[in-house]
């Protein structure tokens, strides 16, 4: 059962969220500021966390950085009702696996926080693993390659990097701003143009494989579909 630590000021909000956790067989430690929600964490081992923003006591963002001090791999989700983009830029940055906005369907945050935890599960059987077969297509995250039949095609770093991001969430639709701060660490016009254009490079490199397709989602994100055989 996996453990999650939600920290929620409003104890209606968050006791709906704490059953509702529950019937999907998690368990779950509900803090009703940061304070509390930092002491759980010193004590108890979590595989996620759940943290409102604005909380008295000890802010989301705040709690978030102390966190990572203490364990840098425990990834964390942050609930606002804030719709400020420098609000979820913060989170992001913060190194947020991701950032809901409130109002939101419970049903949501859980296939959130799934999709987070099976990407992480991934993440661990790759490592020592520097080989990934990606469909038809073998990928050698070491010495930047990406091999089909005879053809060998060689990569930059971050070719790599987007390519092992997008292979650890694939058959999901991510948002742009998502993929451009865990790779290229920033959220702007330049970074977005440039992720435009490695995408563009990378539908080319798939392209020998029909059951691989990397399909753009207007105003929202894309998708890296991988068929299964």
């Amino acid at each position: 059962m996996k453990k999650i630590l939600l920290a929620e000021d409003d104890a209606d909000f968050a006791n709906v969220l704490k059953q509702y956790l529950e019937l999907h067989h998690y368990e779950v430690f509900w803090a009703e500021n940061g304070e509390i929600a930092l002491d759980f964490f010193k004590n108890k081992t979590f595989d996620i966390c759940v943290f409102d923003v604005m909380m008295p006591k000890l802010d989301g963002f705040s709690l978030a950085e102390k966190i990572i001090k203490i364990n840098p791999e425990t990834p964390f989700v942050f609930l606002t009702a804030r719709r400020l983009k420098e609000d979820k830029i913060i989170g992001l940055k913060l190194g947020a696996d991701d950032y809901i906005v409130k109002p939101f369907e419970a049903e949501e945050l859980i296939l959130r926080l799934q999709n987070i935890l099976k990407r992480i599960e991934q993440k661990k059987s790759l490592n020592g693993n520097h080989i990934i077969e990606i469909g038809s297509y073998t990928f050698d995250n070491e010495r930047l390659t990406l091999h089909h039949k005879n053809n060998i095609q060689q990569l930059t770093e971050k070719e790599a990097s987007l390519i092992e991001y997008l292979y650890l969430n694939h058959n999901q639709l991510l948002k742009k701003d998502q993929i451009l701060m865990s790779v290229w660490k920033k959220d702007d016009y330049f970074s977005g143009r440039s992720m435009d254009v490695f995408i563009s490079r990378l539908r080319k490199y798939f392209n020998a494989d029909p059951k691989i397709s990397i399909e753009t989602v207007r105003n929202i994100g894309l998708e890296f579909k991988i068929e299964k055989a």
